[in-house]
């Protein structure tokens, strides 16, 4: 059987457009994220999902649930779907890291897996989000609604890419990763499908792309 995963980032928080980094703090949608969910929730609902799952933290569950309202499914919630967990630099903005922890933030925008900040790594990320991927029933087209940093990892693991240096650009907010197995693994069908508008997140050093919605 033809398999389909579409694996969804949430729509844009007040943190977004902040540039703080959310990690696994739960900031909701804003205006803005609320509008960009109901834009893709449309794209994605005509792919006719077989099963929609989520991430527990709000902003993935506010945009999963438009797609629910229009397919008429109950949303399936797992948390190792959650962002990557990012120790001390959760809820703050990248100035006030780059200005408490340097050597950490020249790590980050070098594209290096920072772990001493207390959080996870990109393969922890990984290992945790396949394991979720990996208990579901194998249907046509599963949507995962998660994160951007978590997105990445998880798709990287699929195709059998590495955590470090990350291959894959980072996902515009309410933008998705599709890939595709018929037997033989994973191959992707396309990143950062979605929406007409801006894929790369706007004034995003070089280098940042490694966990962009972190």
């Amino acid at each position: 059987m033809l398999r389909r995963l579409v694996i969804l980032r949430h729509g844009r928080t007040a943190w977004n457009a902040e540039r703080r980094y959310q990690g696994q703090e739960d900031p909701p949608l804003d205006l803005v994220g609320q509008a960009q969910a109901l834009e893709s929730a449309a794209l994605v609902a005509a792919m006719s999902p077989d099963l929609v799952v989520s991430s527990d933290l709000l902003r993935a569950e506010q945009t999963a649930r438009k797609i629910v309202a229009l397919t008429g499914q109950q949303l399936v919630y797992d948390p190792r779907l959650r962002e990557r967990h990012l120790g001390h630099w959760q809820g703050l903005t990248r100035d006030e890291v780059q200005a408490r922890y340097p050597e950490e933030f020249a790590d980050w925008l070098a594209g290096r897996d920072v772990t001493r900040r207390g959080g996870e790594s990109r393969q922890e990320v990984a290992t945790r989000a396949v394991k979720a991927l990996d208990e579901l029933p194998e249907v046509g087209l599963t949507v995962l609604v998660s994160h951007g940093a978590t997105s990445m990892c998880l798709a990287a693991a699929l195709l059998g890419l590495p955590q470090t240096p990350s291959i894959l650009g980072p996902l515009a907010n309410c933008h998705w990763t599709e890939l595709r197995d018929s037997g033989d693994g994973w191959t992707l069908r396309a990143h950062n499908a979605g929406p007409p508008g801006p894929v790369i997140p706007l004034l995003a050093p070089e280098g940042e792309h490694s966990d962009a919605d972190a």
